[in-house]
């Protein structure tokens, strides 16, 4: 069956989980974890993301997040590219580190934000990395201390949280530290990650009562939220997917902007794609090569198919154009 498009548009609200490639480690130690939180930061900073919650687990992380102004993908593609070329240089290893598609889910604000903000910031006790609350509100690779003004990173929208909890910073801190031991009996909460239906209504309890009435509900595996939620959300993103570039679109954008280049730097296509390492022309190249990953989107592989390289050389040229 194939892969469902992305729901997405700038100011939807995800729930993010990546995962290490074959469920393997992510981070090793803590300069790995102080280096995916630094590029977190960076990125949601400079793409205008608006991070409510996250936590960084050995083998996968999870975000709460609103998307900016270039949308999901591109934060995510920056944010994991960047740490996985960083992660295999500084442990020298190659190939994938994380799995091949992240896991995103559209979120209804109102009946979950508050739900999945919890779900998130339980994980690390829940995985046993924390003995309990108090080690919790100190932990450093999870947003939770953030949320309570232990050293706020100035990226988590700390503000926009605590307004749904209460109309002062005091009020807010006490209902918010309620609500989380209210949530330590609760356990893994399939209904926010399992399949479409369990999450649309709150369990499978609930999904066998529709059923035994014979009730149609929308549910999609990419929504948490009610029955006219998903509606809305499947709607408009039927809406969108029509109006959106195609990977033969990016493509041919991706050949007009190597024949824009070449032009203006008078070199020939085929010079740029020989493999010439002449200075002028391998700048070019490393240029466009970051350029076509970071801003069109397009893969590792298809990058260098385009330039006539390798896909390490494109991956160093990102790479390169990241440390800098």
């Amino acid at each position: 069956m194939p892969r469902q498009a992305r729901l997405d548009a700038p100011g939807t609200l995800h729930h993010v989980i990546l995962r290490g490639m074959e469920r393997g480690t992510i981070v090793t130690d803590a300069p790995d974890r102080a280096a995916f939180v630094a590029r977190l930061g960076t990125v949601a900073t400079a793409t205008g993301t608006s991070v409510y919650a996250w936590a960084l687990l050995p083998n996968h992380a999870h975000l709460l997040l609103r998307s900016g102004p270039q949308g999901l993908p591109q934060f995510m593609r920056r944010v994991l590219t960047g740490y996985a070329l960083a992660y295999n240089r500084r442990h020298h290893r190659v190939g994938h580190l994380f799995q091949n598609r992240y896991k995103s889910i559209v979120v209804e604000e109102e009946a979950y934000l508050l739900e999945l903000v919890r779900y998130i910031h339980l994980n690390p006790l829940r995985a046993g990395l924390v003995p309990d609350l108090a080690r919790l509100a100190w932990y450093p690779w999870c947003g939770h201390a953030g949320l309570l003004g232990h050293r706020t990173p100035a990226w988590l929208d700390r503000a926009a949280v605590l307004a749904w909890l209460g109309a002062t910073e005091r009020a807010a801190l006490r209902a918010y530290r309620a609500f989380l031991r209210a949530g330590l009996p609760l356990g893994r909460r399939p209904d926010l990650v399992g399949g479409g239906l369990v999450r649309s209504l709150g369990g499978w309890a609930a999904v066998r009562a529709v059923r035994r009435r014979g009730e149609r509900v929308h549910a999609d595996e990419r929504i948490l939220g009610s029955d006219a939620f998903v509606a809305r959300m499947l709607a408009a993103g039927d809406a969108r997917q029509r109006g959106q570039r195609t990977q033969g679109h990016r493509l041919r954008e991706a050949q007009g902007l190597l024949r824009r280049r070449c032009r203006q730097a008078r070199v020939t296509l085929a010079e740029l794609q020989g493999g010439s390492r002449r200075r002028r022309i391998a700048t070019l190249r490393a240029d466009l090569a970051v350029h076509l990953v970071t801003q069109l989107g397009l893969s590792l592989a298809e990058t260098a198919r385009q330039l006539g390289v390798s896909t390490s050389g494109i991956a160093k040229a990102v790479a390169r154009a990241e440390k800098a």
